[in-house]
């Protein structure tokens, strides 16, 4: 889906309104948040969202650090190929050749959902490059737990049906996700980019390459960034957590503490799985000061 004339003149480029990049692969142009001077914070996204999750941090940051926030391809402002493959390594491999292409350096990584194994599968390859991480209710380990609500949606055919068909992932993600309810603009500015089944395809693969079983393509990839994650480990980490998520609950912080013991923690008693939306504008604040900390 091409950046169009919908979208410019759109309601939510009123919440949205940074400048967008362009990057062409040979699978489709991936589009992303190309904002602000400094040094570089590469902000990457999950499912079933896109950069939009990260407007009130950019905005935060933007006059002393230059802004990175890729949509994946299939998400958010980026096309989305039909007969692509979409995988984690597929996702790595993009970032890995977009973040070479603006030549950033040094950065400092924000991960949400997916975007921590994606985030991860590239700092492991690279940690050179890495700064500090900001770690947001995600993974880059396996996990033996899935939600109900996750297991119905990878459901072969059914599922796919239910993702694509009636948006049934982004939608009740709206609702889910959170812990206060999203104002109608915000709800409708996650929503926009997902308006057709065929726009929805990222969405119903990032479902599907959640690795389950050692069969899964997916689960030697992750169980390789986990045992390489201990390259990371001097990198300063600030996890900012969201308690009430029902899908990355409390196990996955421990996971995260466990492999890198002297993070600094911040649990948002009353935030979900959207983690930024049910934060304060103190907590968005604390963030971008951390960041901004020489």
């Amino acid at each position: 889906m091409p950046m169009t004339v919908a979208f410019v003149h759109s309601p939510i480029r009123t919440l949205f309104p940074f400048q967008i990049g362009a990057y062409t692969t040979s699978s489709g142009v991936i589009r992303y948040v190309n904002e602000g001077v400094g040094p570089s914070v590469v902000m990457l996204h999950g499912n079933p969202t896109w950069s939009f999750f990260y407007r009130r941090l950019i905005t935060a940051l933007r006059d002393r650090r230059r802004i990175i926030a890729p949509d994946h391809l299939g998400c958010g402002l980026s096309d989305k190929p039909q007969n692509y493959h979409y995988c984690l390594a597929n996702h790595i491999a993009n970032l890995e050749q977009l973040l070479l292409h603006l030549a950033t350096g040094p950065v400092d990584l924000v991960v949400h959902d997916w975007g921590g194994a994606i985030g991860m599968g590239w700092a492991v390859r690279h940690p050179e490059l890495v700064r500090r991480i900001v770690v947001l209710n995600t993974a880059a380990f396996l996990s033996p737990h899935i939600p109900l609500r996750i297991a119905i949606a990878k459901i072969p055919q059914l599922g796919e049906w239910t993702v694509r068909q009636f948006n049934a992932f982004v939608l009740a993600a709206t609702v889910w996700a959170v812990e206060r309810p999203l104002p109608p603009e915000v709800r409708a500015g996650y929503l926009w980019p997902y308006d057709t089944p065929a726009h929805r395809i990222a969405v119903a693969r990032f479902v599907q390459d959640i690795p389950l079983h050692p069969a899964h393509p997916t689960w030697p990839l992750i169980d390789a960034i986990d045992r390489e994650l201990v390259c990371l480990r001097d990198k300063p980490m600030r996890i900012v957590w969201g308690g009430r998520d029902w899908c990355f609950d409390d196990r996955f912080l421990a996971g995260w503490l466990k492999r890198f013991p002297n993070a600094e923690v911040t649990r948002l008693d009353d935030a979900g799985h959207y983690v930024l939306e049910d934060a304060s504008d103190e907590v968005i604040a604390r963030i971008a000061r951390w960041l901004l900390a020489e």
